[in-house]
């Protein structure tokens, strides 16, 4: 079994915990992993928010079997989880999944360029404080017999559509941040605040953070009509 040493085990609860997060918007989540010298990628996709999350872990070697080889494989993302063993800094790559769509449509791995006009990590975690209260004000504003499934998904898309600051970020993109985990503090005791960054390749955006990534489509993943790899 295909075995990865991670770097060390605060790495290790970081990747259990980025794991978690997702399996509590789906119990069947899927991830994909892409692994090449001491470095690991894991691809997800949280329900409901039309992003893909990315979470880098560091690794202290790639495979128990040597250095020569590269990782690219979807997966279970419950039996992943189940195989972290955090004192150890290990994990065992579980046996392949039938991937679903959004795994074969990856970020390109090149050609970013910083985006101007993202606010600052303390402002996006504002902003999605306000819209959450929004949405629940709203949907107690409506009388029981509009407070339908499509009504409520007709008011989400209008206001986790909205771009962030100055920017063609969609607020749904930061919610989904938030919800990860990847817009903590940094080295909170010393005041010091992790730097959200914004990026842009093609019709690609990614917010990027120390704790991991959101990339989304312009228009939103929707039809897979761009290359898979």
């Amino acid at each position: 079994m295909t075995v990865l040493h991670l770097a060390d085990e605060r790495e290790a609860a970081d990747l259990a915990a980025f794991l978690s997060r997702l399996l509590h918007y789906d119990r069947s989540a899927a991830v994909r992993l892409q692994a090449a010298g001491t470095a690991l990628a894991v691809f997800g996709r949280p329900a409901s928010f039309e992003v893909l999350a990315v979470r880098a872990v560091r690794l202290a070697k790639p495979y128990e079997d040597g250095l020569d080889v590269t990782l690219d494989r979807t997966v279970s993302a419950g039996e992943f989880l189940e195989s972290v063993d955090e004192p150890a800094a290990t994990a065992h790559v579980p046996v392949a999944v039938t991937g679903p769509p959004w795994a074969g449509v990856l970020p390109p791995r090149g050609g970013w360029r910083p985006e101007p006009g993202l606010p600052p990590a303390d402002s996006l975690r504002a902003t999605v404080a306000a819209v959450v209260a929004e949405f629940r004000s709203r949907t107690q504003e409506l009388a029981p017999e509009r407070r339908t499934r499509a009504e409520l998904d007709r008011m989400g898309r209008d206001i986790w559509s909205r771009p962030v600051g100055e920017t063609p970020l969609p607020v749904r993109a930061v919610h989904a941040a938030q919800s990860l985990g990847f817009l903590r503090s940094a080295r909170a005791a010393a005041g010091e605040e992790a730097p959200a960054e914004l990026f842009a390749s093609g019709a690609w955006l990614r917010l990027r953070t120390p704790y991991g990534s959101i990339a989304v489509r312009r228009a939103g993943l929707g039809p897979l009509g761009v290359s898979v790899r």
